[in-house]
């Protein structure tokens, strides 16, 4: 695995810096072009030193899939500090405020985006693009599937904070069209009565819009599950529930590597 911080990043849309991290595949010299998974919350995916209360470990677990023959190039774009939760929520809170979420996916969409296709060896097509994050990053990154169906084929949900803005993203999500690619949601059995809820009535939601539902096993080898392969036509579903898993950054660092795997198969 390599290492590369694109330092203060100008974001047009949203008057703002960051820094990004791009993670590459330790055969990336090879000159093979990848597919792209965007990742939220970059601070906390491998650095200890910035990392909020943990890392996801993403560095070993790229190195894991790599020798699986899994392999992408993974943006980790850090999140805003306090203006994470107005960035992350595509509609506002009447108690929290926020919804610049449009604003964010705008600079994900037209900045970030063109930049890592100019600069790394990617495959830019939609098939070829992910996007992934937890709590308030799974919201976004669920709202970015169906808010930007030509540029995300597949989103990664971790424990969505589907309460924000007094659930609006399921009324979203349900008017919204379904185009072929493939969502990964996820909640732990005990984040609170209430999260548990509704990560599963969006997962039901998902699936009367047409989403196959499959469950598959966490570590299913390279290529796929038990060699079962999916239709490039189709829209599926992966819907986990971590028995015992509360909401915290040990607990989507747990299910990454499955996720990742699901997403990029």
């Amino acid at each position: 695995m390599i290492k590369r911080t694109l330092g203060s990043v100008w974001s047009p849309q949203l008057k703002n810096r960051r820094a990004v991290d791009v993670y590459l595949p330790a055969s990336y010299a090879s000159g093979v072009r990848y597919p792209v998974v965007y990742l939220q919350d970059g601070q906390n995916l491998s650095d200890p030193d910035t990392a909020f209360a943990g890392t996801w470990d993403l560095d070993a677990i790229i190195d894991r899939l790599a020798w699986r023959g899994i392999e992408a190039v993974y943006v980790g774009v850090h999140n805003a500090g306090r203006n994470r939760i107005a960035e992350y929520s595509p509609f506002p809170d009447p108690r929290h405020g926020g919804g610049e979420a449009d604003a964010y996916l705008a600079f994900l969409v037209e900045t970030v985006k063109p930049r890592i296709d100019r600069l790394f060896s990617t495959r830019p097509d939609r098939d070829s693009t992910a996007i992934l994050g937890s709590s308030m990053g799974g919201l976004v990154s669920l709202y970015a599937y169906f808010r930007y169906p030509s540029v995300f084929a597949r989103a990664g949900a971790m424990s969505p904070s589907i309460w924000f803005g007094q659930g609006a993203v399921v009324d979203f999500v349900r008017d919204a069209r379904v185009s072929r690619g493939r969502v990964y949601l996820d909640v732990g059995t005990n984040e609170g009565a209430g999260t548990l809820r509704d990560v599963r009535r969006l997962g039901r939601l998902l699936v009367r819009k047409g989403f196959r539902r499959r469950r598959l096993p966490a570590f299913a080898g390279a290529g796929g599950a038990s060699g079962e392969r999916r239709s490039s036509t189709s829209s599926v579903l992966r819907y986990v529930e971590d028995v015992g898993g509360r909401h915290t950054e040990a607990a989507w660092a747990s299910r990454l590597e499955a996720a990742l795997a699901f997403l990029l198969e």
